[in-house]
């Protein structure tokens, strides 16, 4: 696929005016979104992916429009779980309801740009180093052993370095007062609020998460463009979809699980496919092993799909169970 470098700055304008407006209103009026407001924004996010998905079939063919949708919808169940630390870090630093959607989405630019550098580098190590891909296949395999023995909660959330470091060089307010980056005390010493940190905390989370969504996301599709652009989608609804779930969260008992199959399943696909491109001498004197078989695009839509519908069913239906159970130990 030959993207053209007026295609990427095209993508680029879009996304820097859609995030100026996004900026402008959530800036002008800091609120806590409704449902059916988080909704229609989170509909508006799916449809826009699913019509740009479409353009790239007419304009560039199926294969790539079947990549970015099977990269979009990894990107997205992947987020959806980094939903659950953000939830943590709200609750950990005591975030107004009403300043937390300037905080997603100072936090997802800036997720947007670390995400950006860790794909250029990615690229560039794979068109130079082939054998990359044992590396990330085993990777996703191994954090998918990590999620199965136990999900993330909130006391394996730590301040990590940066985090402390800000702290202690930056004068920070008790208060958010009134959602802005900093404030002027009486007397007339400017500080720096609350919200500083918290966004460093949600951009720095989200880079952290960045190292086994975008080796999975390679292991779909080689194509820059298509990593950039379905990491895009998958996060510029992250704010909303935020808000919509809301306790949903605590309800998908099993994304955990399907995430763990999702990861290793995908790590597999590129454990293969560096057998099929291999270029190590130790490995069948450094020529490919074709005889490897090779897992299509659209069976690795299917698995995903399958494998996150069933966790989310699986997980409601748990819930549902526990809740009636509750209400019949409950004494009348």
């Amino acid at each position: 696929m030959n993207v053209h470098a007026w295609v990427w700055f095209a993508t680029l304008g879009a996304l820097v005016v859609m995030l100026t407006v996004d900026l402008l209103i959530v800036g002008r009026r800091p609120h806590e979104p409704s449902v059916r407001e988080a909704g229609t924004w989170v509909a508006f996010y799916i449809g826009l992916a699913l019509v740009f998905g479409a353009g790239m079939g007419l304009v560039a063919g199926w294969t790539p429009a079947g990549e970015f949708y099977t990269g979009w919808l990894t990107e997205y169940s992947l987020s959806v779980d980094n939903l659950f630390i953000f939830m943590i870090i709200m609750a950990r630093f005591n975030v107004p309801r009403q300043f937390q959607q300037k905080v997603l989405l100072i936090g997802i630019v800036l997720a947007l740009v670390m995400r950006g550098a860790f794909i250029a580098a990615g690229a560039a190590l794979i068109q130079q180093f082939s054998w990359v891909f044992y590396i990330f296949g085993a990777f996703l395999v191994y954090t998918a052993v990590t999620l199965l023995r136990g999900g993330e909660g909130e006391e394996e959330f730590k301040e990590n370095i940066l985090i402390r470091w800000a702290k202690r060089v930056f004068p920070v307010s008790s208060s958010f007062d009134s959602g802005r980056m900093t404030v002027v005390t009486d007397t007339g010493r400017r500080l720096f609020t609350p919200m500083l940190i918290v966004m460093i905390a949600i951009g720095t989370t989200d880079l952290i998460f960045a190292l086994d969504s975008i080796p999975a996301i390679f292991g779909i599709t080689k194509e820059p463009y298509l990593v950039f652009t379905a990491n895009v989608f998958a996060l510029m609804g992250l704010r909303q979809l935020y808000f919509l779930l809301g306790g949903l969260l605590e309800r998908l008992v099993y994304l955990n699980i399907g995430l763990a199959f999702v990861l290793a399943f995908i790590g597999v696909k590129l454990f293969l496919e560096a057998l099929h491109t291999n270029s190590l001498s130790f490995i069948n004197g450094g020529h490919g092993l074709h005889w490897a078989p090779e897992i299509p695009i659209w069976l690795s839509l299917l698995v995903i799909i399958g494998t996150l519908g069933i966790a989310t069913v699986a997980s409601l239906a748990k819930s549902s169970r526990d809740r009636k159970k509750e209400l019949l130990d409950t004494p009348a």
